[in-house]
């Protein structure tokens, strides 16, 4: 999801953490081991953070897979499908060279990234979805489900698909702005739900897009001021 050359660092404090990992040895003695000195727990931080020695009682465990983990998934990829379907839009509706080539970059990286997530569900035994077959919109108990964080409403994608040049550049900036503002609430919820974003794989892929949205809003702000 980045352009080439015009990616800012970006972080964020997640409050997530990963699993305890067993510390190795250092170079100086790689295949000495002291039965009598207790081994060093290290825990990572969240990202900024440092990490800490645990306790010598600790003892790594898998995590268990929690349920908002499969929620964040099976959301990601309706949020990311829309963003899909608004770089569709962009080669019948501006000739900008900039919001292409953005465009272009978003697609391709999110559509990639639906794969991960569908890949990650179904390994899992998941549903890839949220909602009940043949009721869209509709969550398992059959109540009405509330919009995805940031989620154009379907008079913003309205507008957005009748606009043309610079008012369509103006629309789908502004609009992808706010999708990735919202995936950051999402990637944010992730982590403050108890006991969720341990899973490996998931805890990567959600920092990973974390950054890489907080990078891609400045870029979209920034192409904004220079085209207000």
């Amino acid at each position: 999801m980045l352009l080439h050359g015009m990616l800012l660092a970006a972080c964020s404090p997640l409050c997530g953490f990963a699993l305890p990992r067993l510390q190795q040895p250092g170079p100086e003695s790689p295949h000495v081991s002291n039965p009598s000195s207790p081994q060093v727990l290290v825990q990572p931080g969240a990202p900024g953070e440092p990490s800490k020695t645990l306790p010598p009682s600790t003892r790594p465990m898998l995590p268990q897979r929690a349920q908002a983990d499969v929620e964040f998934m099976q959301g990601m990829i309706m949020h990311h499908q829309q963003a899909v379907e608004m770089t569709a839009l962009i080669a019948a509706h501006t000739e900008n060279k900039n919001v292409r080539s953005l465009g272009a970059k978003i697609s391709s990286s999110q559509s990639d990234e639906i794969r991960f997530m569908q890949r990650w569900l179904a390994s899992r035994g998941e549903s890839l979805n949220m909602t009940m077959p043949g009721m869209p919109g509709m969550d398992m108990a059959g109540q009405a489900m509330p919009p995805m964080p940031g989620m154009l409403t379907p008079a913003q994608m309205d507008a957005l698909r009748k606009a043309r040049g610079a008012e369509f550049d103006h629309l789908f900036l502004i609009g992808m702005m706010q999708h990735h503002n919202g995936a950051l609430v999402m990637v944010k919820d992730l982590f403050d739900a108890p006991g969720a974003g341990q899973d490996a794989e998931l805890f990567n892929f959600a920092t990973d897009a974390d950054n890489t949205q907080r990078a891609e809003i400045k870029i979209m702000q920034k192409m904004l001021e220079n085209n207000p």
